[in-house]
């Protein structure tokens, strides 16, 4: 089945181009039939693939198929490619079947909007986009995905591109991606200039054997590559763009902003991860960064009011908890929490879209209260969801995940290990805190309407995901299954177990009761909502996310406006156009000697000609 890889992103593109081709004029029905059904068809032809690797795979445990050449230069090749590995095999299935399920919730969700095909046709493009950026076996090729992602996330975040706060949040992800893209186009030009080729496998092998681990030259690559992933992935200090990226539609977010996009900086260091091993101060920096970022994303989701920011922010969090394993060299762990937080994140999504269209699309959580009874079907999917963000002992995938990774975390530094735990608790209370606000209590806005299949069989089969997902891996009390992680070896290294206190489990598993205990005790005694009809300076604070974008806008978009304004008139421009005044000028000026006097004229050319002598005697 492999040889049919290629129809793997060339089906979500076909739909693209029909629903873009053809707009307006198919019906609703239709478009939303190539839209979740293009998709559909990948997720089988991926699932196919899938089944074929696993009872009979290659013998290399890769698999190359070339399509055409793209690019030959002396010294420079770049093949149009697509390359297949455990870790693109299982990014590919998580794009494809989650993607299948969120456009088919989109159905219904999106049914009776303007534009309705081409959202999908955006949706289906973004799909195609991210396929290719995962299967491409060179980083040229992937770059070209990368980018296609980056265009299609403007595109459905101003999706309703008449409020214009929803064009600036759509332009404001684009600026924030684009200026960590160059970053990454520079380490490509880096590494193609250094070894003439950026095919990965070969790319990485000349690395390897080129520069010695620590020094300089790997270390800029890596450096200028990972900026990159860090502005795709919202991680600090290139993190502003994602909650307000929220102003798209609910389903975008949980296929762009939680399940796929914005994992693309965890999947490119896991991809080059040879390259990252040879600049160990970078994977000291990621981690860092990432303990940071989990830190900042954890107390900013405690003082959010929209049901959307708080997940945006556990997004931000829970990627940081995957760059935090990158950083200590955790592959198959991040992999892992790749993985289970793209079921339980896309979950939480589908079921907070599911309830705002039952609110006429409110998402202030203290609009919400005593909804557990209403909404049966949402209050269930996201209790599931919240609680596999908050990594509640064995019912649920993220307890897994997280285990796996903060056990890798502790082994490489017990204070890393702390901040993990230590936001761990802190995503409990916050997570716990909507769901206590939106389902418990006294109902605040009656609901309305019903819900088709096409709402509920999404949100059920990704309920059941994240029940089972996490017995892939299971730590030594449990089974110690290590399903995932031996697929992943192939193409990560073995995982490494080691030994580890009975304090680190035991801690882990306290740290969700502790976060789920705090947040129903504030719930209790109204201290939440109190804290949102008067916000005290701490929580003003919080509410911003420290002040980053308020830090940026007077860093860089204040000089930058200052600038533009500065040069509305441009000074080149000036110069130019001062010559062109002056020869209008002179212009109007002889023409007024054109007065018809014969003796004027026969005076000038006298005085003219005694003028060229002069010149021509004196100088």
């Amino acid at each position: 089945m492999t040889g049919f890889l290629w129809l793997v992103p060339a089906l979500p593109l076909l739909g693209a181009s029909l629903l873009g081709l053809l707009g307006r004029r198919l019906p609703a029905r239709l478009a939303a039939t190539i839209g979740a059904g293009s998709v559909g068809l990948a997720a089988l032809v991926t699932t196919a693939i899938a089944i074929g690797w696993l009872t009979h795979p290659p013998a290399s445990e890769t698999y190359i198929q070339p399509l055409w050449t793209w690019i030959s230069l002396p010294g420079f090749t770049a093949n149009f490619a697509l390359y297949l590995d455990p870790v693109s095999l299982l990014m590919t299935l998580v794009i494809t079947i989650i993607g299948f399920f969120i456009h088919l919730f989109s159905t219904e969700y999106m049914h009776g909007e303007s534009g309705y095909s081409r959202y999908f046709a955006y949706l289906n493009l973004f799909v195609a986009a991210m396929l290719l950026l995962v299967l491409a076996s060179d980083l040229l090729v992937m770059f070209v995905g990368w980018e296609g992602v980056g265009v299609c996330s403007y595109l459905l975040v101003g999706f309703w591109f008449e409020t214009p706060e929803n064009g600036g949040a759509a332009q404001k992800s684009f600026i924030v991606t684009r200026i960590a893209d160059i970053a990454m186009l520079a380490g490509l030009l880096l590494l193609a200039t250094s070894f003439g080729t950026l095919s990965i496998q070969p790319l990485l092998a000349d690395a390897t054997a080129a520069w010695p681990s620590g020094t300089f030259m790997p270390a800029l690559a890596a450096s200028l590559l990972l900026i990159g992933g860090l502005g795709k992935s919202a991680q600090i200090p290139l993190q502003t763009w994602l909650p307000d990226a929220m102003a798209g539609p609910t389903p975008v977010s949980a296929l762009i902003h939680a399940a796929t996009m914005v994992t693309a900086g965890v999947y490119l260091v896991v991809r080059t991860h040879t390259l990252f091993q040879l600049a160990p101060a970078v994977l000291d920096a990621i981690a860092i960064g990432a303990a940071a970022t989990i830190l900042v994303a954890a107390f900013a989701g405690l003082a959010q009011s929209d049901i959307k920011r708080i997940l945006a922010y556990s997004t931000m969090g829970q990627i940081g908890y995957m760059f935090l394993a990158l950083g200590v060299g955790a592959w198959s762990a991040a992999m892992f929490h790749l993985l289970s937080h793209a079921v339980f994140k896309a979950l939480l999504f589908l079921s907070a879209g599911a309830i705002s269209m039952r609110l006429h699309h409110e998402q202030n959580i203290f609009a919400m209260g005593g909804l557990r009874a209403e909404l049966p079907v949402a209050f269930w999917a996201f209790l599931l969801g919240s609680l596999s963000l908050a990594a509640f002992p064995l019912i649920d995938c993220g307890f897994f995940s997280k285990e796996f990774l903060l056990a890798a975390v502790w082994h490489a530094s017990p204070l890393l290990w702390a901040i993990g735990l230590f936001g761990a608790v802190l995503t409990a209370i916050y997570i716990f805190r909507a769901v206590f606000t939106v389902f418990f209590g006294d109902i605040v806005t009656e609901t309305s309407g019903s819900y088709g299949p096409r709402i509920i069989l999404p949100l059920a089969i990704l309920g059941f995901g994240a029940l089972t997902v996490g017995w892939l891996e299971t730590p030594d009390f449990l089974g110690h299954f290590s399903i995932l992680s031996g697929f992943l070896t192939p193409a990560t290294g073995a995982a490494q177990h080691p030994a580890i206190p009975p304090l680190v489990p035991l801690a882990g598993i306290a740290a969700p009761f502790a976060g789920i205990a705090i947040a129903y005790a504030l719930h209790a005694n109204g201290f939440w909502r109190r804290q949102a009809a008067a916000p005290s300076l701490a929580r003003r604070i919080m509410q911003s996310a420290f002040g980053f974008d308020a830090a940026y806008r007077a860093l860089f978009v204040a000089p930058f406006l200052a600038t533009v304004r500065a040069l509305r008139h441009d000074p080149v421009d000036a110069a130019f156009v001062s010559l062109e005044t002056l020869a209008i000028a002179l212009h109007r000026r002889l023409r007024r000697e054109q007065n018809g006097r014969l003796r004027r004229y026969a005076g000038w050319m006298m005085a003219g000609s005694l003028a060229t002598l002069a010149l021509l005697v004196f100088a």
